[in-house]
């Protein structure tokens, strides 16, 4: 920056006045116009973008697989869930290099989820051996369940990520309006809905299980008054909320993803498998079940 003043040294010995400048030589060779940062790769093909995610995915559950065959357990898949989502938005948001305020907003709010998730499963499974449903396997498979979970545990998992997490990698690949929209707003607001009932819900059983007057009760206090399972309706309105922000970038196909999240919370691996034994060792559950949403949440009845 120049200096105050009128005049201002031009070289060795030269002065000239601001109110007469040296004009200027036009032939000199101007300076080349400053380019807006980009990445050194992008990838514009959904197909390819997939299909990168799905390696990627195929390589880490082998790893994990080869670390759980070291400790002899394999419920170490389970807090790779939470994480899974995560390198696929990463990875997603590295290859397409597309820089709009909704991709962003996918990467970060899945890395939230994400880590969040994969971190309370650690904590909570941390020096407890591996869970009772690998072990079952275990059992009725007999020394061919370590090849057999490479497919049946790991495999499977990781072809499941992959599909439930279409919209975050199809929400960032999809080349369409970049301004907000109202399912935009959905989307977040049913996002932080979601987060907070997992959160929450998953904080306060901690503590309600940390208290040792509690062994064999249930819980009915807080979240768990209204919904027999928080976190499992947090989990699939996080899901949800993602979806919508796909949909608002004109990827309303991956509706599949939620659906099936949906399916296997409700039927499959959340509530249904749960509710299965845990009348058995809780007899306060029948009446729990009797006052109270098995899902959505609502008012207890009487």
């Amino acid at each position: 920056m120049p200096s105050a003043g009128p005049i201002r040294e031009a070289g060795p010995g030269v002065l000239y006045s601001y109110a007469h400048p040296v004009q200027p030589n036009r032939n000199a060779t101007r300076p080349a116009p400053r380019k807006t940062r980009a990445r050194a790769a992008t990838m514009d093909s959904p197909a390819e973008v997939m299909l990168v995610n799905l390696v990627a995915l195929g390589g880490l559950m082998f790893l994990l697989w080869l670390l759980s065959v070291a400790l002899g357990d394999a419920s170490i898949v389970d807090p790779f869930w939470g994480v899974g989502f995560v390198v696929v938005a990463w990875i997603t948001n590295q290859l397409v290099g597309i820089e709009s305020p909704r991709a962003m907003i996918i990467t970060l709010l899945t890395t939230f989820w994400g880590l969040r998730l994969t971190l309370y499963l650690l904590w909570r499974n941390w020096g407890q051996g591996e869970d009772y449903r690998y072990r079952a396997m275990r059992a009725r498979h007999g020394d061919r369940f370590t090849f057999i979970s490479l497919f049946t545990v790991f495999g499977l998992q990781g072809v499941i990520l992959w599909f439930v997490a279409l919209p975050i990698q199809m929400g960032q690949t999809v080349r369409g309006d970049t301004s907000p929209t109202f399912l935009d707003g959905m989307g977040i607001a049913l996002w932080g809905l979601g987060f907070f009932f997992e959160t929450v819900g998953d904080f306060q059983l901690a503590r309600f299980k940390a208290d040792p007057a509690n062994e064999g009760r249930v819980l009915k206090t807080g979240l768990w008054a209204y919904t027999r399972h928080p976190n499992y309706f947090g989990d699939c309105c996080v899901a949800w909320g993602i979806y919508l922000l796909a949909a608002s970038a004109g990827a309303w196909w991956t509706i599949v993803s939620p659906l099936l999240m949906t399916f296997l919370l409700l039927k499959v691996s959340g509530v249904a498998m749960l509710e299965r034994t845990i009348g058995e060792r809780r007899p306060e559950y029948a009446e729990y079940v009797r006052t109270t949403n098995a899902f959505l949440p609502w008012p207890p009845g009487r």
